[in-house]
């Protein structure tokens, strides 16, 4: 957080604020804590979505960081919605700058906003699982591999797999690629995603790989959004 370009304020929070009056002390502590990381452990039901908007809220009112310069990442777009909506509640029009959703919504919208920095356009499609093997297949088919023996479903998983450890093409060794795809996964995944960008497309496992890469390529557009 850029601390110098927020407004100082010596003014602390009264207790008729409205997002603390449903507070008990626990919680209440959470919310005003503001000035190191916190963990909070609670279990289901315990109103931890309300200390987090809460303490979102917080932040907002005591000028600490303006909305985009907050992030909040969910699990599910159903939690990303619901905590939108209580901050708006709480403090109104200001919760439309916030960096809230999940952690696919979240790289999705970074990634929009540096496509082209991987080759992309910002109006890029996100295929589906169907037209990823469809793509897949067609890759197969143009470099003769036996698609009895390593079918489309098979070898888009093996690719997946890689987005998911954070592996770009360029970093399947002989050890990752084993004997995929007769030992060609790597190549077969590089031509895949050059598909991909001819057709200005992503699969779900761009949309955190990609971010990813531009965050180790690219120190400035990495410091940016670390301030």
């Amino acid at each position: 957080m850029n601390q110098s370009a927020i407004p100082e304020t010596s003014a602390a929070t009264t207790p008729a604020a409205p997002y603390l009056r449903d507070l008990n002390d626990p919680q209440r502590e959470a919310v005003e804590t503001v000035d190191d990381p916190l963990l909070v452990l609670a279990g289901a039901g315990t109103g931890k979505t309300r200390v987090l908007t809460a303490r979102i809220a917080h932040i907002l009112v005591t000028r600490r960081a303006w909305p985009k310069q907050i992030l909040a990442v969910t699990f599910t777009n159903k939690a990303a919605r619901e905590m939108r909506d209580r901050v708006s509640r709480m403090i109104g029009g200001a919760a439309e700058g916030l960096w809230i959703g999940t952690f696919h919504a979240i790289a999705t919208r970074m990634l929009r906003r540096q496509a082209e920095v991987v080759g992309l356009k910002a109006t890029f499609t996100i295929l589906d699982q169907d037209e990823q093997i469809r793509l897949v297949k067609q890759i197969i088919e143009a470099e003769e591999l036996d698609d009895k023996r390593w079918p489309a479903r098979a070898v888009h998983a093996a690719i997946e797999r890689f987005k998911d450890r954070g592996l770009t093409p360029d970093r399947i060794g002989v050890a990752e690629a084993g004997d995929i795809a007769d030992g060609r996964i790597g190549e077969i995944y590089k031509l895949y995603q050059q598909r991909l960008t001819i057709l200005n497309a992503a699969d779900f496992g761009d949309l955190l790989l990609l971010p990813v890469k531009i965050f180790r390529e690219n120190l400035e557009i990495l410091k940016k959004y670390q301030n």
